[in-house]
């Protein structure tokens, strides 16, 4: 089993702040309600959700083209992550994902079959069945 760790440290009361850092040390950086609601410099948990996301999915969707013997140049995903803050309590209600990807010797239609499987079983998906709407907005070819 491998396990990895996240860190959050905050100060003061919901208008304070705070650092949000992982094991590897690559990622450090400040938080807070203003990042996360009203578009302040810093991070907040649903972009780091975000980039999470959109790794993993680049990574699995690379390794099952490559085990399947594809020629992947590169691929780039989008993972946006939807915060309804209208009712009580805010709450994630989407992911959007977009790829865009050069790979060697396959369709367009086999491209979006390869995204397909990858947005329903990387980890992260997996993680992440519980919102409510998860949708593979676009997967091209370049």
């Amino acid at each position: 089993m491998i396990h990895q760790r996240g860190k959050a440290v905050w100060n003061g009361d919901i208008k304070g702040g705070g650092h949000i850092s992982t094991q590897s040390g690559t990622v450090e950086a400040p938080y807070s309600t203003g990042a996360r609601f009203e578009g302040q410099k810093g991070t907040n948990p649903e972009e780091l959700i975000g980039a999470a996301h959109a790794g993993c999915f680049t990574m699995f969707l690379t390794s099952i083209l490559s085990k399947d013997g594809k020629a992947v140049k590169q691929i780039q995903t989008e993972s946006k992550v939807t915060l309804d803050t209208s009712g009580e309590v805010p709450k994630v209600v989407k992911i959007s994902l977009s790829t865009e990807g050069e790979v060697e010797g396959i369709s367009q239609e086999e491209f979006q079959q390869y995204a397909e499987k990858a947005k329903e079983n990387c980890p992260m998906s997996v993680l992440l069945k519980a919102v409510p709407e998860m949708e593979l907005v676009s997967a091209k070819l370049k």
